[in-house]
């Protein structure tokens, strides 16, 4: 069984790995694009006394891609809000199935996000149009949903793989799960 789970980490990891730095990638880029264009609304409106119109549309889009994107970076690397006041208190197993039961939860949570996020976009996303760039389908604005969506659930097949093979490894050692 050790064989396989060695396998599957060489393929897995590297892959995960990847998909983190791109997401990390394009929230950089999202947040120095929101910088730029917040200078030029701010600049265009006490300086020059003219200001684009599009400039807060597009700044609000970069934040929703921002800041749903960055939620599923932290939920890879285990830094997102929860409760863990009782940790200390409850047995080893029982803190571990929590964690399996948690990420399970969070895994329907995202095929949910994913799927209502497609119907917005597509629907009610694709009907509507920015008002300062009417040529601009409002779909863009409500695709972050799905995305972030799509990478939740990416980064859970992680988490819970994590889990089986610590589990499957203190089993194998005879060893208590931690």
């Amino acid at each position: 069984m050790k064989g396989f789970w060695s396998k599957l980490e060489k393929i897995a990891k590297p892959t995960y790995d990847f998909v983190d730095k791109l997401v990390l990638l394009l929230c950089k880029l999202l947040l120095v694009t929101e910088v730029i264009m917040a200078c030029i609304v701010v600049g265009g409106r006490f300086i020059v006394n003219k200001s684009p119109g599009w400039g807060e549309d597009i700044i609000l889009t970069c934040m929703i891609y921002m800041t749903m994107l960055s939620a599923t970076l932290a939920l890879r690397k285990n830094s997102h809000i929860r409760m863990t006041a009782f940790d200390k208190y409850l047995p080893k197993k029982v803190i571990f199935a929590l964690d399996i039961l948690a990420d399970i939860a969070v895994f329907v949570f995202a095929i949910i996000i994913l799927k209502e996020g497609f119907i917005y976009s597509t629907g009610i996303g694709a009907k509507g149009f920015y008002t300062s760039l009417p040529w601009l389908s409002k779909f863009w604005l409500y695709l972050p949903v799905p995305l972030s969506g799509i990478a939740i659930i990416f980064f859970e097949i992680e988490a819970i793989h994590n889990h089986i093979k610590a589990f499957l490894s203190k089993e194998e050692e005879g060893g208590e799960v931690e």
